[in-house]
């Protein structure tokens, strides 16, 4: 996140933060991203939110539950989620980043 928000400030881009660790998110909001990226790109796997998750629920996920996750637990979420016109995309690289808004790197 602070890696992302210092690139798009060194780059003159303004934006919008949305934490949703602490304000959450909505279904309808998660409907979108899903649509665009797939609800298995925005999970995170990698994280300690997702190694306290049991088990069972680990092997039987399904785009249903991980929806019912994701807005019971926001931390789950794989950050950034940039969204930016039509484009959506989790994670960051500067190369993305510019590629997304058109710089150079």
């Amino acid at each position: 996140m602070k890696k992302a928000g210092t690139w798009l400030r060194n780059n003159g881009i303004e934006y919008e933060l949305h934490d949703f660790k602490k304000t959450g998110v909505d279904e309808a909001m998660l409907g979108t991203w899903i649509d665009h990226i797939g609800w298995e790109t925005l999970i995170n796997r990698r994280g300690m939110t997702w190694r306290k998750v049991p088990q069972d629920i680990k092997d039987t996920i399904n785009q249903t539950s991980a929806i019912a996750l994701m807005l019971d637990t926001p931390s789950i979420i794989k950050r950034p989620v940039l969204v930016f016109g039509d484009q959506i995309t989790v994670g960051f690289t500067p190369e993305e980043y510019a590629s997304i808004f058109k710089k150079d790197t």
